[in-house]
């Protein structure tokens, strides 16, 4: 079997080790593993199965010299606009976790479960999108499938990780009465209708990332969708409300099944026994979960869905990975 060059870039990041992580688990043939972040971070040393590896710092040459054949990128969108081309002209493949290339009409945008034919189109760089939409559209896109979605009300409540350790810190220092250094409000005990700037739609950037997202992914720019995306005081797990409208009419015991049958889903929903997803056991999974399926009873054609699925594992490093499998198994790279 054929082995790869592959490279982490901001490998120290809290993304960035559970790539490490996750391509431990998923075994890829690996010939030689890269680390690269900073000049800060330059010199530090990661373990990657059972070895230690020395993070290197990242420069214009990394690339070729060390002939990458995947990078992985979880270094921000400065970083990621700067030397994601740089690493596609040596031949590299880029799965980019930031948001600089996600809405660019050249790269695609892949949630493996649900396009993952469009790697096919890549020019060197692929976009991982933003983690709230990724696992929506896992639970979406069987539904679009069997029913044609008409209609899309997004409400997320996001984890403080979903932040980075910034996040992290205020909830940890916030619980011990401390101020925050990362979100304009305390998050201990409360709720924050504010992710991302606010734009001059009173939308902020995070919310209009899940609309034009989602269009992108599942290639119906006709869909109408709106969202409101919450900040709450839980470490992991993003959980989502999802109010649908179809243009099809469908059987809820019917809808219940494509879900089941759905790629990368597991249906938790048993209310009689209190059983539906919960963001402290999709922590560290690799799947999305959902439950709460009900129809809508104000519209003739609508669904109520909760989603949740850890946003630093499926939400980043997980389905970058799987990208990454793809293009193994499928022999993308020539």
């Amino acid at each position: 079997m054929r082995k790869y060059n592959i490279a982490v870039v901001g490998a120290t990041g809290m993304v960035g080790r559970t790539f490490l992580k996750v391509l431990e688990e998923r075994k890829l043939p690996i010939d030689n593993f890269y680390v690269f972040a900073s000049a800060r971070s330059a010199g530090s040393t990661l373990m990657f199965q059972g070895k230690e590896y020395t993070v290197l710092e990242l420069n214009e040459n990394s690339f070729k010299d060390y002939q990458v054949d995947i990078a992985l990128f979880s270094a921000g969108g400065g970083t990621s606009l700067k030397y994601a081309p740089i690493a596609a002209e040596s031949g590299c493949i880029v799965i980019d976790n930031s948001s600089a290339w996600r809405m660019d009409k050249e790269v695609p945008l892949v949630v493996p479960e649900v396009n993952a034919s469009d790697i096919l189109k890549h020019k060197g760089i692929i976009a991982n999108p933003n983690c709230s939409t990724i696992q929506a559209v896992v639970a979406l896109n069987p539904l679009h499938r069997a029913y044609s979605i008409k209609r899309i009300i997004y409400t997320t409540f996001q984890a403080v990780s979903g932040a980075g350790m910034g996040g992290y810190n205020d909830l940890s220092e916030g619980l011990k009465g401390n101020p925050p250094q990362k979100f304009p409000h305390q998050i201990a005990g409360n709720c924050i209708p504010h992710i991302d700037v606010f734009l001059e739609n009173g939308y902020t950037k995070e919310e209009i990332k899940m609309v034009e997202e989602t269009r992108k992914i599942l290639n119906d720019q006709s869909l109408k969708i709106t969202a409101t995306t919450v900040r709450v005081p839980v470490f992991d797990s993003h959980s989502e409300s999802i109010n649908v409208e179809f243009n099809k009419s469908y059987d809820l015991e019917d809808l219940i099944e494509t879900l089941k049958s759905g790629e990368g889903l597991i249906v938790q929903d048993d209310t009689a026994k209190e059983i539906y997803p919960l963001a402290l056991n999709a922590a560290g999974q690799d799947e999305v979960f959902v439950g709460r399926i009900r129809r809508d009873e104000s519209v003739d054609n609508g669904v109520n869905l909760w989603v949740v699925a850890d946003n630093i594992r499926k939400g980043a490093a997980t389905n970058a990975v799987q990208i990454a499998q793809w293009i193994i198994a499928n022999d993308v790279i020539q």
